[in-house]
């Protein structure tokens, strides 16, 4: 067995890698996926083939991944897997025991955007317009149970007031709704709308992190722009099908880390608000996301989006 273990990494990758990410094209999930499969294929001497399995808040992208051979042809990028536990009573997998953690790509704040026909100029005339007239402002979003479809739950909960969600499939046509003014507001990942705003196509008002980021300069911090006790982040990482040998979650784990921690690659996944924070080891992975699994619970629990 220890031969085969050895052969198998010494062999891989033989042929090309999905890199497999559960957003439509244009989001902040698509941006670092294709990022990152460039990168990796120059290390790994294999193509890395970006595909999109876009539906179900990231569902359809894990169970394609799930259900693949654990050989490490077949990887995810997404969301910590406890948000969805949270999020579905019954899952096409088990969200325990159908993956292997490789690593954390990125973590990074969603940014509070409006359309620019909407006559509000910062977060407390956005607060107070939202009371005016309860469910009339139209908040759009990536997915259900999407990190940006939490985020704006959590904000309306804190900030006590109530916007009528919409739903797409991914963070890029959910960004165009609020451009064509189909939607008023959206809690978007900061690649999704990050051209919009510098284009004065859309309005930023904030960003959801306590204070402004260097990142995203001229924006302030959510408790800046006047709502204390509110913060929301968005982070991705990599999985591979449950099984698949240790020196291939090595291998590309090694490569992963090794494209992440180029200053030329953290400077374009900074530039979209991003920071790259590749994890140490996949047990160190693994680690971080057992410890912060309540925290998931409890922010689906608390917004109400979870299946009753």
């Amino acid at each position: 067995m220890l031969v085969a273990a050895g052969t198998s990494a010494q062999v891989f990758p033989a042929r090309h890698v999905r890199l497999v990410v559960g957003f439509a094209p244009g989001g902040s999930g698509d941006f670092l996926t294709r990022l990152l499969a460039d990168e990796m294929s120059k290390d790994l001497g294999a193509a890395v083939v970006t595909e999109n399995r876009a539906g179900a808040a990231g569902t359809v992208a894990a169970a394609t991944v799930a259900k693949a051979s654990a050989d490490g042809y077949t990887v995810l990028n997404g969301a910590p897997l406890a948000i969805n536990k949270a999020l579905y009573k019954t899952l096409a997998y088990d969200s325990d025991k159908s993956f292997t953690p490789v690593t954390n790509v990125a973590d990074g704040p969603h940014i509070i955007v409006v359309n620019n026909a909407l006559p509000v100029k910062n977060l407390e005339e956005l607060i107070a317009r939202a009371k005016d007239s309860p469910g009339k402002l139209f908040m759009a979003d990536a997915g259900s149970g999407s990190s940006t479809h939490l985020a704006g739950v959590q904000f309306m909960s804190v900030a006590g007031v109530q916007f009528t969600t919409v739903h797409y499939n991914g963070g890029g046509p959910a960004a165009q709704s609020l451009v064509a003014g189909d939607t008023q507001v959206m809690f978007a990942t900061v690649p999704s709308v990050i051209g919009f705003i510098r284009g004065g196509r859309v309005r930023a008002l904030a960003i959801t992190a306590h204070s402004a980021s260097s990142a995203i300069p001229g924006i302030p911090g959510a408790v800046e722009a006047g709502l204390a006790g509110y913060a929301s982040y968005s982070s991705f990482g990599l999985y591979v099908p449950a099984g698949t040998p240790a020196p291939v979650v090595r291998r590309l784990h090694e490569a992963a880390v090794k494209a992440l921690s180029k200053p030329e690659v953290r400077e374009k996944i900074a530039s979209q608000g991003y920071v790259a924070a590749p994890s140490r080891s996949p047990e160190a992975f693994e680690a971080k996301l057992f410890e912060e699994a309540p925290m998931w619970e409890r922010v689906v629990r608390e917004s109400g989006a979870g299946d009753k």
